[in-house]
């Protein structure tokens, strides 16, 4: 049947975790498209009208990033949980390699960054290429199916979940509006509220749902960004409950939450002038800290980890792939697009701030996909053994 040879495919793709991926391409794609079109004042009118009442009137590209984002927000923190209790970062020592290669994978771009921006009106967006993109990166590598080792792949996961707790961390530091008193201690009291529940062993999760609803409104009014909330409520939920609420959130977050988000935040007009401020100190402080400064953190703090005796490489991964998964992990952009949307209020900056996250996520994901071609060659090769750099 004509509808089994549509719906069998996207099963597949759904399955192998390529479809989000897709999905954001195309949301990606078809927003630039239709913004650099006859239709692009009617688009942009769009996600720039006003929806809401009394306190809460935002304009609809709001509402996604710090509405709908919330609930992204909450996955993150649903699994930064699980594997903090029961996953890959419950033993410190396992756990210590891939917290410091999130480390420097975050520390090398934001300096990179810095050395194009410091002391300018721009260097406020040194965390934009500090963020790893964990949907699109996993993506990539399921592209290239058995040529990654499974070790791989749950090393991957583990440092793209410490960079997302890293990016929360300085969306919460770094990120924060003057801050309201009043509205912190009502959300603080929520907080404790929901972590004495907690405590109680309290089950009903519409229970934490609802003061859910009051944190995020005391989290938005208090100047720190509203998505903090959701990270906040998911460390609250209880722990039988977490790989359930995770399973459920999975769909609606990859497949629709996501590209929403992609659609509204890449709006952006291309000309020839915005092209070529790619090579202007915000542009190469962005693409080259994803590109470039994103391998070189990650390659560079595990290799002193290793040499030093910390640690050891994961079963089955060489330096070879390891730093082709450094240039995979470069791949920033939903968290990058995110923090470009906090970093600066000059829209032409927050344009160019995007089409650099773009541009380097995209030319970080062709080459990581090459590098890690070839390292899965050379696993073949007899000069294999040459490409491991043994510890001293």
């Amino acid at each position: 049947m004509p509808l089994r040879k549509i719906l069998v495919p996207i099963r597949e793709l759904s399955e192998s975790g390529k479809l989000s991926g897709l999905l954001l391409l195309v949301a990606t794609l078809l927003s630039m498209l239709v913004s650099n079109s006859g239709w692009a004042s009617h688009y942009r009118h769009f996600w720039e009208t006003s929806l809401g009442w009394g306190p809460l009137v935002k304009t609809t590209a709001h509402w996604v990033d710090d509405g709908l984002m919330v609930v992204f927000f909450f996955s993150v923190g649903l699994e930064i949980k699980r594997e903090v209790l029961y996953g890959e970062l419950t033993d410190f020592r396992q756990a210590l390699l891939p917290i410091l290669a999130a480390a420097g994978g975050v520390a090398v771009p934001a300096g990179l960054y810095l050395l194009f921006n410091a002391g300018t009106a721009t260097s406020q967006g040194w965390a934009v290429p500090t963020a790893t993109d964990i949907a699109f990166s996993l993506g990539i590598l399921s592209l290239l199916g058995e040529k990654v080792p499974p070790s791989l792949r749950i090393f991957l996961t583990a440092l793209a979940i410490i960079d997302d707790l890293i990016a929360v961390v300085i969306i919460a530091l770094f990120y924060t509006a003057e801050l309201q008193t009043t509205y912190l201690l009502a959300a603080g009291a929520i907080l404790a509220v929901l972590a004495g529940l907690n405590r109680l062993r309290v089950s009903w999760l519409p229970l934490y749902f609802l003061l859910g609803i009051g944190l995020w409104f005391f989290v938005l009014k208090s100047g720190v960004h509203a998505t903090i909330a959701g990270v906040l409520l998911a460390l609250t939920i209880p722990t039988d409950a977490i790989e359930r609420l995770e399973a459920s959130l999975h769909k609606p977050i990859s497949y629709l939450i996501l590209p929403i988000f992609a659609l509204a935040n890449t709006a952006i007009v291309i000309s020839a002038e915005s092209v070529g401020q790619l090579l202007s100190p915000l542009g190469l402080g962005i693409g080259l800290g994803l590109l470039l400064g994103k391998p070189l953190g990650i390659f560079g703090a595990t290799w002193l980890a290793v040499k030093a005796g910390i640690s050891a490489l994961p079963e089955r991964v060489t330096w070879f792939k390891l730093l082709g998964l450094g240039f995979t992990a470069g791949i920033g952009f939903t968290m990058a697009i995110f923090i470009a949307n906090l970093s600066f209020t000059d829209p032409n900056r927050i344009d160019l701030a995007k089409i650099a996250v773009i541009t380097g996520s995209l030319l970080a994901a062709l080459v990581g996909m090459l590098v890690l071609h070839l390292a899965d060659k050379a696993d073949d090769s007899p000069a294999a053994a040459d490409l491991v750099i043994e510890p001293e």
